[in-house]
């Protein structure tokens, strides 16, 4: 007679049929839209791309290895390319939630990040529209908390009907808040 034991549980890697978005962990829970992980590349792109012509472009320049200015060009293609694949892995890997006891941010996967702001330390909102926002129809939301050690929660990605949406219920959830007070 040979025992036979339950199968160890699955990762939860495996549950996910598509891992390049991870599960929410409840309903509340909501991910940014896939339209902006367009935009989320082009900002990584950017800065990253900047960064590697820099690097590259002083690194030819001090060592003589090749022109600096063909080095500069291969640093800027592999920053921006690098920045991009950065940049879409932490849209999708962004997370937000909006309940009674306030506003919460989850993001990252090796380094993860989450924010819980209360609705009693919230002291103003700003919804923030570049023109490539605009454009997406994405928004900024920028959440101003009471204190100094990091005095704002800034969501950025968001669709622009649901930042005022959470604006708005942000707004009304302060007032009821100090009226209960």
């Amino acid at each position: 007679m040979t025992d036979t034991a339950a199968p160890p549980p699955l990762p939860d890697a495996w549950l996910n049929p598509t891992p390049e978005v991870p599960p929410a962990r409840d309903a509340d829970w909501h991910h940014l839209p896939s339209r902006g992980t367009k935009l989320a590349a082009v900002g990584g792109g950017f800065w990253l791309g900047l960064a590697g012509a820099a690097a590259f472009f002083v690194l030819a320049r001090i060592s003589d290895i090749g022109t600096a200015w063909l080095l500069g060009t291969l640093g800027a293609l592999l920053g921006a390319a690098f920045g991009a694949w950065l940049g879409v892995k932490r849209h999708r890997r962004t997370l937000w939630k909006l309940d009674d006891a306030g506003f919460a941010l989850q993001r990252g996967r090796w380094w993860q990040t989450e924010s819980h702001v209360p609705i009693s330390r919230v002291q103003h909102l700003d919804l923030k529209r570049g023109p490539l926002e605009r454009a997406f129809k994405l928004a900024t939301l920028v959440i101003h908390t009471a204190g100094t050690r990091m005095a704002a929660v800034s969501v950025s990605g968001l669709d622009g009907e649901d930042a005022e949406r959470l604006r708005d219920r942000l707004a009304r959830q302060l007032d009821h808040h100090d009226d209960a007070l």
